[in-house]
């Protein structure tokens, strides 16, 4: 066995610590070094800058340092490698001219366009009057601003219009982030996931570690100013192994052949934040170390010495060692001061950091001060939980979290949210219990017993909106039938439960069943509710039955009794669900669907209130590692109004329209949205083709499509998607039809010959549009 090695480890933040962590559990490291460390680093700390370039070689020579092994980005781009190199210490990281992948924004993308790496467009600008006339060349509104050089990932604005885009302009080139910002560069504001691919490398062979994926935004549901990072996880299942194989290839190892064929080898970590967007994986930025937090999960992840595959990249052997990853994953929970990005409040103490027993804790910004730990920074520590999956890793980091304090301290409470939904969406809404097919088989299975029990009074049965009855004794109609509706609220009664709404399922109850008699020109005549719990809360039952007196009282509908049952033992406490029923009366001749539905007839779209009372099976998992009052983007209000908006009722707006015979057939988007639904007005011979993209997909359903990755008929199947309504009528009629509607409405699509299916059209971009 070698002699045990002298390791230096330069840096003071988060990275450090837990780098200082993996090399002090290598058996080959004899002493640690850290400069400048902090109070939870371990080994010995000396008091040398990161960025004193001549005082950290003067420590190397003067301690005999084996291995240096550089943290921060200031300390490369400063040139310590390449004054560490012509001291003959060999240095983990790369030279200040291969560092300029992270020290330039400029070089960068010039580097990229030159190799062929995707990325946005981009603009490299000194003036306002320059990044004016490039965003118009462009026709572009905004841009993301990017100081050219260092900034401690403060130099980024992603600005809201054009005028916020050139205000940022102005504040970079107006000294914002010092000497950083004398150049800046402008980029394509680029939508999608954002993953990090971090790699080492040796200056010719590439070794990516797990993607992991980081919290910039300082509030919950990614909002409010970019910070330096509030948590982190790995690996993130948005970069599924074989898109990190593609990534780690067309991106990490081109750049990495590139920079040697430019006579720049790059020896180190090269850090890929990617953006997963819809015309393909971009290239957002490279880092030129270790990113921070993610070194806070991708070490603790390592299975391999990080001694032999820090050494292998320095000697160029890199081929010849294994490196080999933990299953299972890790989540990081950022801890941060008072005013923290802005006006961090330094000087509080940290408490309880004994606590933290199934965890990791990493510090950051701290010292010890007469014993105790204090804050000396914006970020002060980050807790690791380690699991086996992201949901096990996350509840570790939070149950350790919550043991320590610090006086004005927060951190983000939905790390890891995202890993979640996707993880939650895998398999699509089976996977959340709910099986669309295997309630298609079990109707189909049922319809002819039920069949076998219809009379000559019963005119529409299983497979319709609702029941169908003879009901010609009502004699405003001169051939009345009573028309029958029976629903539930689903899973959407947990989520009000727990809200503190109950009074919408009151009103979602009664408008389901409105829609689902309206849909065939019915008018609702009377309503009967049933209530379940556990144990009777007379408050939520009054909620309840009051929602739904409101709803009936909008409709003219009586709402004439029901029944309330308790329930102990079939209910969790607390938990609650509703079904009803309502009939309605309808002229027998003048009943929908009409027969006359046929290719060319066209369909126009209503707006959805949200989800309706669909889909939250799947709805509950997706956003499980959110608080419901977080607001993420693009959502304009906190989820919980988004997820608990009633179904609406569309009787007052269809009504009017229904006295005359413009419409051949309504569809009342429910359970199986878009592709279940709309075959059930089809005659035989017809299909229906849906333009994707024909209308304005509200902000909820663009983050669950976002978040989940789900594909367009996964989606559509599960979720109405901003259509709750849908109307067929001939195409000569659509334009008057369009206009007797007194909302904005939209053409979505068309009916076609077929077997009576649904197919989703693509139609790019998805930003919608009135047609």
């Amino acid at each position: 066995m070698s002699a045990p090695l002298t390791i230096l480890v330069v840096g003071g933040g988060g990275r450090e610590h837990a780098l200082a962590w993996a090399v002090a559990r290598s058996p080959r490291c004899g002493t640690l070094l850290v400069a400048p460390g902090n109070a939870g680093t371990p080994g010995e700390r000396v008091p040398v800058a990161a960025d004193d370039v001549d005082g950290l070689v003067a420590l190397a020579g003067r301690r005999r340092v084996d291995l240096v092994i550089v943290g921060p980005e200031s300390a490369l781009a400063a040139g310590l490698v390449d004054g560490l190199a012509a001291a003959g210490i060999a240095a983990f990281g790369p030279t200040k001219a291969a560092a300029q992948l992270e020290s330039s924004k400029a070089f960068t993308r010039a580097f990229c366009e030159r190799h062929g790496i995707a990325g946005p467009r981009f603009a490299v600008v000194d003036s306002v009057a320059a990044a004016g006339a490039w965003l118009d060349a462009q026709a572009l509104e905004v841009a993301v601003v990017k100081a050219d050089g260092l900034a401690a990932g403060k130099g980024v604005v992603v600005a809201a219009d054009r005028a916020g885009t050139l205000a940022a302009v102005a504040a970079a080139l107006g000294g914002a982030f010092g000497a950083a910002g004398h150049v800046v560069v402008l980029e394509e504001r680029l939508v999608g996931e954002e993953v990090s691919l971090l790699a080492f490398t040796d200056g010719t062979t590439v070794v990516a570690m797990p993607p992991a994926q980081d919290h910039k935004r300082v509030g919950e549901g990614d909002r409010g100013p970019n910070t330096g990072g509030m948590g982190a996880y790995a690996p993130a299942p948005a970069c599924p192994p074989a898109l990190a194989e593609e990534l780690t290839a067309s991106v990490l190892q081109r750049a990495v052949t590139a920079m040697a064929g430019e006579g720049t080898p790059f020896v180190g970590v090269l850090y890929a934040g990617m953006m997963l967007t819809a015309r393909g994986p971009r290239l957002l930025e490279f880092n030129a170390r270790f990113g921070d937090p993610e070194t806070q999960v991708l070490l603790p992840l390592l299975a391999d010495d990080i001694v032999d595959v820090v050494e292998a990249c320095v000697r160029g052997r890199l081929a010849e060692v294994p490196v080999r990853w933990h299953p299972g994953a890790a989540v990081a929970v950022v801890l941060v001061a008072e005013g923290y990005p802005e006006r961090p409040v330094t000087g509080a103490l940290v408490h309880g950091l004994g606590a933290a027993r199934d965890a990791l804790v990493f510090h950051a910004g701290t010292e010890r001060r007469h014993g105790a730990v204090v804050a000396t920074g914006g970020r002060v520590l980050a807790v690791t939980g380690i699991g086996a999956d992201v949901s096990e890793a996350r509840q570790r980091a939070y149950e350790a979290l919550a043991g320590i304090t610090l006086a004005g301290g927060h951190h983000r409470r939905d790390i890891g949210w995202r890993a979640l939904a996707r993880t939650a969406a895998q398999g699509g809404y089976a996977a959340s219990g709910v099986d669309i097919d295997a309630g298609n088989d079990a109707v189909a299975r049922m319809k002819q017993a039920v069949e076998r029990t219809h009379g000559p009074a019963v005119l529409r049965g299983v497979g319709a909106f609702g029941g169908v009855f003879d009901a010609s004794v009502l004699r405003a109609y001169e051939h009345p039938v009573l028309v029958a509706s029976t629903d539930g609220v689903g899973t959407k009664v947990e989520l009000l439960a727990r809200a503190g709404r109950p009074g919408v399922a009151g009103h979602d109850i009664v408008n389901h069943c409105i829609d689902d008699v309206l849909v065939q020109r019915a008018r609702p005549l009377f309503f009967l509710d049933y209530i379940a719990t556990a144990k009777l809360d007379p408050a939520m039952a009054a909620a309840v039955v009051t929602g739904m007196a409101a709803a009936c009282q909008a409709a003219d509908c009586a709402l004439l009794g029901g029944e309330t049952a308790e329930m102990p033992g079939v209910y969790q406490p607390g938990a609650f669900d509703i079904a009803g029923t309502l009939v309605g009366v309808g002229e027998r001749d003048l009943l929908l669907p009409r027969t006359d539905v046929a290719p060319g007839d066209v369909l126009i779209g209503l707006a959805s209130s949200g989800p309706h009372t669909n889909g939250y099976s799947l709805l509950r998992r997706v956003f499980a590692g959110l608080p419901l009052d977080a607001q993420p983007e693009p959502l304009q209000v906190p989820l919980v109004d988004a997820l608990c908006t009633p179904h609406r009722s569309y009787l007052d707006v269809l009504w009017p329209l229904l006295q005359t015979d413009a419409v051949k057939a309504l569809v009342h988007i429910t359970g199986g949205g878009l592709v279940e639904n709309p075959p059930r007005v089809l005659p035989a011979g017809c299909a229906i083709e849906i333009d994707l993209g024909s209308w304005p997909v509200p902000p909820l359903f663009r983050l669950v499509r976002d978040v989940t990755g789900l594909d367009d008929r996964e989606l559509h199947r599960t979720l109405n998607m901003g259509i709750g309504m849908v109307l067929v009528v001939a195409p000569d009629e659509a334009a008057a039809v369009r206009d007797k509607l007194p909302e904005e409405s939209w053409v979505i699509g068309r009916v076609v010959p077929g077997d009576r299916t649904v197919r989703l059209v693509p139609r790019g971009g998805g930003a919608g549009r009135p047609a």
